[in-house]
């Protein structure tokens, strides 16, 4: 009774809980934080320190007691309650201009493709623990299809394909449920650690995740491009110890991303052989959409079109397509219900 009368002073939100980043939509007013799921956590006390941006600036930079973490490994969570910390700090955070002193908002939040119920019932369980009144879960693609404008309850095929930080979401949907769907942990973390494992096996240089992030964000591609692009990449020299620096141009990491970029493109090419032969069809009709992160690759829309065949494009807003389809789930949670995921 009492979560009751709380919800009705909390706001409803949906949640896109990434590897890399969470953003949160607030029921009538749209995208209101975007932040890294990163939690810095002072190990001697357990006291939490800092959560997103500010977590993000400690990362790699902190004393012995002092961890910068992210709770999330491969889109599934992986420190149960630094999960819950995080959690109930947007959930404050979206509550503390109003004047709900315990919020109980119902909450829908994106999860990967193919987790196992134990998996999801962790995700469950943060978001109740965390303060929420009432936790629907929707699968990543089908919020990503949703949030895409896609006609998901159509009687027609549509490939989405889904790259975050920690994993990749291949989907194709049609009346309102996905049909064939893959989950591959080749996602934006993976392209970082290509980026860093180039660097030492070519030029002896330690360089880390966010020096390798910046590379890749700089000149990283997956197709040829027209005019070359170069970059510094800046580390440890593994030979003499001491700070180095060097130019790479573009083809150099197109070629450290190569094979994870083939992994990615057979995941896709599979996901169509298994699919029945009359959606196959559809998708030449309608394209292949990409969203996420990773989809803002350099050419990886041009380089998945000529392997499959099949007619890509990136979505209007990749990076808040999950959370905006949450959003709209919020918004129509009667007619949508059929698309949340059951944890029973």
């Amino acid at each position: 009774m009492l979560n009751k009368i709380f919800g009705y002073f909390s706001k409803d939100i949906g949640i896109d809980l990434g590897t890399a980043n969470t953003l949160v939509y607030v029921k009538g007013r749209g995208i209101i934080i975007n932040e890294p799921s990163v939690v810095a956590v002072n190990q001697k006390t357990g006291q939490v320190l800092a959560i997103g941006v500010e977590a993000k600036k400690m990362v790699g930079r902190t004393p012995g007691h002092i961890v910068a973490v992210r709770p999330l490994v491969e889109g599934v969570i992986s420190d149960f309650e630094v999960t819950e910390q995080m959690l109930k700090y947007f959930i404050d955070k979206v509550h503390k201009e109003s004047f709900s002193l315990i919020p109980r908002p119902r909450v829908v939040i994106g999860i990967p493709s193919q987790i196992t119920e134990v998996e999801k019932r962790a995700v469950e369980e943060a978001a109740k623990n965390a303060g929420a009144r009432e936790v629907y879960l929707v699968e990543e693609p089908m919020a990503a299809a949703i949030g895409s404008r896609m006609p998901i309850h159509e009687a027609v095929g549509n490939l989405i394909i889904d790259i975050g930080g920690g994993t990749t979401d291949i989907a194709i949907i049609s009346l309102g449920g996905v049909v064939v769907a893959k989950s591959l942990k080749i996602a934006g973390d993976r392209l970082n650690q290509d980026i860093i494992r180039y660097a030492r096996d070519e030029y002896k240089l330690l360089i880390g995740e966010k020096a390798a992030e910046d590379i890749k964000i700089a000149i990283g591609s997956a197709y040829p491009l027209e005019e070359t692009l170069t970059t510094h990449m800046r580390g440890r020299d593994l030979v003499s110890g001491l700070p180095k620096e060097i130019i790479v141009t573009d083809a150099e990491i197109r070629k450290a991303l190569s094979n994870s970029i083939m992994v990615l493109i057979s995941a896709i090419k599979a996901t169509i052989e298994s699919a029945p032969p009359e959606l196959v069809a559809d998708l030449l009709k309608n394209g292949i959409i990409l969203t996420g992160g990773g989809s803002l690759l350099r050419g990886l829309d041009k380089r998945i079109e000529e392997e499959t065949k099949i007619p890509v494009r990136v979505a209007e807003d990749s990076l808040a397509s999950v959370v905006i389809g949450t959003g709209i789930i919020l918004e129509n949670l009667d007619d949508l219900s059929d698309v949340l995921v059951s944890t029973q």
